[in-house]
């Protein structure tokens, strides 16, 4: 019929051209045999991947001598354990690519407080005056600031004279057991005036201060404890970091024996965690002319570390060095020190210790067995009249000289 039509098309087209009978019968028949050759190869085809798919039938049903009629059965069950299988693969490999990201996270955490600390370190070298022996990063177990003023010299003396190590004992303290102790105080409101010619005259005698750049007052004790932490991290890498006042009796043996204890934990706060009340009334001491953050009159702060001795971890120094320039300064120092860490993860240890009363309180702990690493009078915030009475305090109370030299660090 296609060569007909041709044909007939072909005759109106071509009038004038005639085509030849046997030349329209050729065509025809290549045109059928190609057709027929195409379809042939296609039913062989299909036939023959049908006949592949029932062989292997076939061959799991012998191998398995299973039943021809559990055959459907098995094989859903086959599908369906192999996409359990898939599945449960494809669960794993989310598990571990997981558990991956977090690890690298946390070591990317960890390198860049590292540079971070680094950094500070460059930055800050050379803002202490400290003379002497730490000019570059040295290695320590703990750093203990006194707090102290240029009236407190007396109150200097009375600690040398007591547990506070001089001369050739201190610099063998630090370089045997790691222990370095500093009087930390920074600059008057004269530079090179009496009061710091005074302080330079002291540590050149006893090579035991650390000068702070800083303007020395009572109301700027949370910037000088900001830049104290800053600084003493940036001369020393030291494990622990304390601030004491210049007033408070100290076993050094029984603050290293505590501190060792939590040695292994990375963010740290240690002292004896109170809670006062928010003061709003002027003409008292502690007023906190802020009080209006802390909620209705009468509320009492956050939890923190009373301000005569508490300790902090090396971690907790790099943070605040890192964010000291926004952080924020309440009126009293140990309220801002709370203040800072109080959001972040860290664990708050509540060392009673580090508080005991004067004689006859921590001279019954002592001879129960229970040396006290501080004292002092709650009522005067330190040791009352401590340079009249440290001396009894150390005798009533103190470790003995040699036990700090015994501690295992």
């Amino acid at each position: 019929m296609v060569c007909v039509r041709q044909l007939e098309i072909d005759s109106k087209k071509m009038r004038a051209k005639a085509v030849s009978g046997k030349a329209l019968v050729l065509l025809c028949i290549a045109s059928f045999l190609a057709g027929s050759l195409l379809t042939r190869q296609t039913w062989y085809h299909q036939t023959a991947e049908v006949k592949n798919q029932v062989s292997v039938i076939s061959n799991h049903v012998k191998l398995g001598k299973l039943p021809a009629s559990r055959m459907g059965q098995d094989s859903d069950h086959n599908n369906r354990m192999l996409v359990e299988e898939k599945s449960g693969g494809i669960m794993g490999e989310v598990l571990k690519t997981h558990q991956a990201i977090q690890s690298l996270d946390r070591k990317i955490t960890a390198m860049e407080s590292k540079l971070a600390e680094a950094e500070n370190r460059r930055a800050d070298v050379g803002n202490s005056g400290e003379r002497g022996y730490n000019q570059s990063i040295q290695k320590a177990f703990v750093v203990i600031g006194i707090n102290t003023a240029f009236s407190s010299k007396k109150r200097r003396y009375s600690l040398r004279q007591t547990w506070l190590p001089q001369g050739e004992k201190l610099k063998k303290l630090e370089k045997e057991k790691g222990i370095v102790i500093r009087f930390v105080i920074g600059r008057s409101a004269t530079p090179g005036g009496v009061l710091d010619k005074s302080i330079d005259s002291e540590d050149e005698e006893h090579k035991d201060f650390l000068r702070l750049n800083h303007i020395e007052g009572y109301h700027e004790l949370s910037t000088k404890t900001r830049l104290y932490f800053s600084t003493a991290i940036t001369l020393w890498d030291a494990d622990f970091y304390v601030k004491v006042d210049d007033d408070v009796h100290l076993n050094l043996g029984a603050l290293a024996t505590t501190l060792a204890r939590y040695r292994a934990k990375p963010r740290i706060y240690i002292g004896c965690m109170k809670s006062g009340p928010v003061l709003s009334d002027k003409v008292v001491k502690y007023h906190e002319p802020e009080f209006w953050k802390f909620g209705e009159e009468g509320n009492k702060y956050f939890r923190h570390a009373t301000g005569q001795i508490y300790a902090i971890s090396k971690d907790l120094a790099a943070y605040i060095s890192t964010n000291a320039p926004i952080l924020h300064r309440y009126a009293n120092e140990d309220v801002s020190l709370g203040s800072w860490l109080i959001g972040l993860e860290v664990e708050h240890v509540d060392e009673r210790s580090m508080c005991c009363g004067t004689p006859p309180d921590c001279e019954w702990k002592t001879q129960a067995g229970n040396v006290c690493v501080a004292s002092f009078d709650w009522s005067c915030s330190g040791v009352c009249k401590s340079v009249d009475r440290m001396q009894d305090v150390h005798s009533s109370c103190g470790e003995g000289d040699g036990v700090v030299w015994n501690v295992n660090l």
